[in-house]
């Protein structure tokens, strides 16, 4: 449940600040009566993310055991793909991301309503549909369709409080530390969810190894005690994994997270997306 609840809070939170800067801006500029434009954006990226989490549960359930791993394998690199681009972007891109979501604002307000729309739903329908499938696939990796998807949910009401908080001006964090550690705390979820998404491929058969393990601990870790259940839900752990397991874990996790913290230890300024929101708030 922890690292669904992490997920929904880190993809959840980028969206608030997205949709706090681009309100605020237009507050500030006199221009509330283009607000209704930006929520509809915003309405449009949340149900497309839905669905797109509703097409992946209920679509794959018609396929063949095979063919279940198979896709559940592939979609899992791929989620980890894009949550590893997106902890490195937002890195990257946070000291400047007012600047750049007010320009294309600008130029949206200078073509319309429609692209009003375009603008907001773009911003916000990546990170619902990275959540969504990164969700997807670490429901697929636990086994259980109850505390990921209650986890995440509490994620993404809790960025929902903390984006009206920024906007109130009533909350102010340090943003560059916030990104950080979760960023850290996601390369480690990112790699049991890679870990496991190759151990899927090898069950559907396009890899092989699948009874080669490196060790097995089942005994002393069983998965269905509460211990077990937590390692299993937080970090995607097995008892029992296989040889390829543990070198794609090892591979990704090691290098990636000595990267990001290097970047990490770099000087940068703090974020400014706190400070922009709360002064739109306050005209």
């Amino acid at each position: 449940m922890f690292a669904n609840y992490l997920i929904g809070l880190r993809e959840g939170l980028e969206a608030s600040l997205v949709v706090c800067i681009l309100v605020a801006y237009l507050v500030k500029t006199g221009r509330r009566d283009r607000l209704t434009p930006v929520w509809l954006g915003v309405a449009a990226a949340v149900v497309l993310s839905m669905a797109f989490g509703a097409v992946l549960q209920f679509g794959s359930s018609t396929l063949t055991f095979e063919a279940q791993e198979a896709l559940g394998g592939s979609l899992s690199i791929i989620a980890v793909g894009l949550v590893t681009w997106m902890v490195f972007w937002m890195r990257r891109t946070a000291r400047h991301l007012k600047a750049e979501l007010q320009g294309k604002l600008d130029a949206a307000l200078a073509m319309g309503t429609l692209a009003l729309v375009v603008t907001s739903f773009l911003a916000v329908g990546r990170e619902g549909l990275e959540t969504a499938l990164f969700i997807w696939t670490a429901v697929q990796a636990t086994d259980d369709g109850v505390r990921p998807l209650v986890g995440a949910v509490l994620g993404l009401l809790t960025a929902a409080l903390l984006g009206w908080l920024f906007y109130r001006g009533a909350v102010r964090i340090n943003l560059a530390k916030f990104f950080t550690w979760t960023g850290a705390m996601l390369v480690v979820v990112a790699a049991g969810v890679l870990a496991y998404g190759f151990h899927d491929l090898q069950e559907a058969g396009w890899l092989p190894g699948l009874g080669t393990l490196l060790f097995d601990i089942s005994s002393t870790i069983p998965v269905d005690s509460w211990y077990g259940t937590l390692l299993k839900g937080v970090f995607n752990f097995q008892p029992d994994p296989t040889v390829l397991q543990v070198a794609v874990w090892a591979v990704y996790l090691v290098p990636t997270m000595a990267f990001f913290l290097r970047r990490a230890a770099a000087p940068a300024p703090a974020p400014a997306a706190a400070a922009p929101v709360a002064d739109g708030a306050r005209n």
